[in-house]
């Protein structure tokens, strides 16, 4: 009895969660209350406060769940270390493109993180994973960029931050685009015809702007 009252437990706590979520999306999460989430979830308010202190902690529950597209990539870029470091970042850009298509629940709080929710108070967490996350990125990046320069598959024509931070902001606001409208435009066709060219520049070494440096802040931390 007491493992079914457990099972029960967690069925309870993910539906409120589902239900949170759908809600998040639609209405945002300012507007959303633990009233509207209850209802929808079809419990009452004391077994979300059962779960959950509040409504910051239900969402970091929530983000916890899932795996952000550029953050569920990083695995395959870390397992990657072919003899050309910049296929390997392409491969990872478009598998991150791919996902944020194939994997609804991905997609939905990737929504969520970026469009649905004010980085305040409670949400504070968020806007630290965000920038996790672009340590990480920036991390990984810089390394296959330096690689890549280091076998001379291409001449540095800004510093590896900057590079790396440019493809961080490419494939961020790619997404975020398609997000306001996904019939707007295939995101891994209008991907493919952003990033190729950014990584065959790079081997071309055609861009000749004097080299630049940014100055420090949370993407440099973390680097690997």
């Amino acid at each position: 009895m007491a493992r079914r009252t457990k099972e029960e437990a967690a069925a309870t706590r993910d539906n409120i969660l589902d239900a949170a979520e759908q809600l998040f999306v639609e209405q945002g999460v300012s507007r959303t209350t633990l009233q509207h989430i209850a209802t929808a979830a079809g419990v009452t308010r004391g077994a979300i406060y059962w779960h959950f202190d509040d409504k910051g902690a239900l969402f970091n529950a929530m983000m916890d769940r899932a795996t952000l597209p550029l953050e569920a990539e990083l695995q395959l870029l870390d397992q990657s270390e072919s003899a050309d470091p910049l296929a390997d970042l392409r491969d990872y850009l478009l598998a991150v493109l791919r996902r944020t298509v194939d994997d609804p629940g991905a997609r939905r709080v990737f929504e969520i993180a970026t469009l649905k929710v004010e980085f305040v108070d409670e949400m504070d967490a968020v806007r630290r994973r965000r920038q996790y996350s672009l340590s990480n990125w920036m991390a990984r990046a810089e390394r296959r960029i330096r690689l890549a320069a280091d076998k001379g598959l291409i001449e540095l024509c800004a510093d590896p931050r900057t590079l790396a931070l440019a493809m961080w902001t490419m494939i961020d606001g790619l997404i975020r685009s398609w997000m306001f409208d996904p019939a707007s435009f295939d995101l891994l066709q209008l991907g493919q015809c952003v990033i190729d060219p950014y990584i065959e520049g790079l081997r071309a070494g055609k861009r000749a702007a004097p080299a630049v440096t940014l100055p420090d802040g949370p993407g440099r931390a973390g680097r690997s």
